[in-house]
């Protein structure tokens, strides 16, 4: 066996190569992360294979890379295509293993190149990347950048209505949200109070009237004018221009939201996942949950699946000390646990057989957001099995 250990970075990557006992067969190397430097890598470890292994095949080369994200991308995409067995590692897995070679604090690439090579002869529990999941990636892809998105036209709204405050204060008692496109186009023509009472009142109407479909007369016209005549807003040049790029900003934004959730529902209409037949589970979470788990069959049971999520609780005994408070790890993607906490909230409100279970875990005395995380396990079991068994779902035993 040959054994391949690589620290990935941005620009380069440094790579280590060695035998079962451990042997270098090849001098620590860095290489560029580009083509040629792609081929140099392949090329060292054709030149490692001894004499008397030439035939040997690409099952007995084992490479192992930690799982840095992106970055990571292109290097597996090159070793899939020359068919080379290849391990993800998790990173905090490989940080704990180089501590635990030395006693001393030493941190370089060289060394982590190496120290993954011998996780490699070492650990058997490791398992070949496998990207059964061809849809996982992309949908990675999708959702993570719709919720940064989200997030980020969330913080725009939050200055709308600073903004609003500032310029037309009295507007917000006078519709039912100001995040509507009859209010984004009423700001957009006139940022603030003294704009809106110099307006005539036919053009006003008229506005609202198209901008919301009929649903705002002219006695709303005449309500807003009127307010803004009799408004206690100052006139901020400045705060109107920002204003109205602000809404602009949110309408683009708007647009992009809505194109990626139109690939995403291409994509889920295609798989039909069976946890889309769970009461109160959306497929906007359901691609999210999809997107961060991947494969569910890669994991053995669902305790390794809650482990993987971050929900299983820590331990810690120590002599005869043993802690009853252990917390939740965390650990893992926090896009996976958003998507699972919400979708188990709205799950425990439509299902009769989770709103038992969350009530039930309520009268025990547990807090809210303990309840909700007793219940969510109880889902990511019920999703697990649903998956690999691809049947619908049936309900659950209250």
């Amino acid at each position: 066996m040959i054994f391949v250990g690589i620290d990935v970075a941005k620009d380069k990557h440094d790579c280590c190569i060695m035998d079962q006992d451990e042997r270098i067969l090849h001098p620590v190397f860095t290489f560029a992360n580009n083509k040629a430097g792609m081929q140099q890598m392949l090329d060292a470890i054709d030149n490692a294979v001894p004499a008397e292994c030439t035939g040997q095949s690409c099952s007995d080369i084992a490479v192992g890379l930690e799982a840095t994200g992106h970055y990571s991308y292109n290097l597996l995409k090159a070793l899939a295509d020359h068919n080379l067995t290849t391990y993800l590692i998790n990173p905090l897995h490989t940080n704990l293993y180089r501590k635990g070679l030395s006693l001393r604090k030493t941190k370089t690439d060289r060394v982590d190149s190496t120290a993954i090579a011998m996780m490699l002869i070492h650990d058997r529990s490791l398992k070949p990347y496998k990207n059964t999941a061809d849809y996982t990636d992309e949908l990675k892809s999708l959702t993570r950048y719709r919720f940064d998105r989200v997030q980020d036209r969330a913080r725009l709204k939050i200055s709308v209505a600073r903004l609003v405050t500032i310029l037309f204060p009295e507007l917000e008692r006078l519709v039912p949200d100001l995040h509507i496109s009859s209010v984004y186009a009423l700001l957009s023509e006139y940022p603030g109070a003294s704009y809106v009472a110099e307006a005539k009142l036919s053009k006003l109407r008229e506005l609202l009237e198209l901008s919301s479909r009929g649903h705002y007369s002219k006695d709303k016209a005449t309500a807003i004018r009127d307010a803004a005549r009799n408004s206690i807003a100052v006139t901020m040049p400045a705060k109107s221009l920002e204003l109205k790029c602000t809404i602009r900003l949110i309408r683009v934004m708007d647009e992009e939201i809505s194109e990626i959730e139109r690939s995403m529902k291409a994509i889920m209409d295609t798989l039909n996942p069976p946890i889309l037949t769970i009461p109160g589970v959306s497929y906007r979470m359901a691609v999210m949950l999809l997107a961060e788990i991947g494969d569910f069959a890669r994991f053995e049971n669902a305790d390794k699946l809650l482990a993987f999520t971050g929900l299983s609780p820590s331990t810690y005994q120590s002599g005869q000390l043993v802690s009853t408070y252990c917390h939740m790890e965390k650990r893992g993607s926090r896009y996976l646990r958003y998507a699972l906490f919400n979708t188990t909230r709205f799950v425990c409100q439509w299902d009769p057989a989770f709103s038992s279970y969350l009530s039930k875990k309520l009268s025990e005395g547990k807090h809210y957001n303990v309840a909700i995380s007793h219940a969510a396990k109880k889902l990511l079991r019920v999703m697990y099995k649903m998956q690999l068994s691809g049947e619908p779902y049936h309900g659950t035993p209250k």
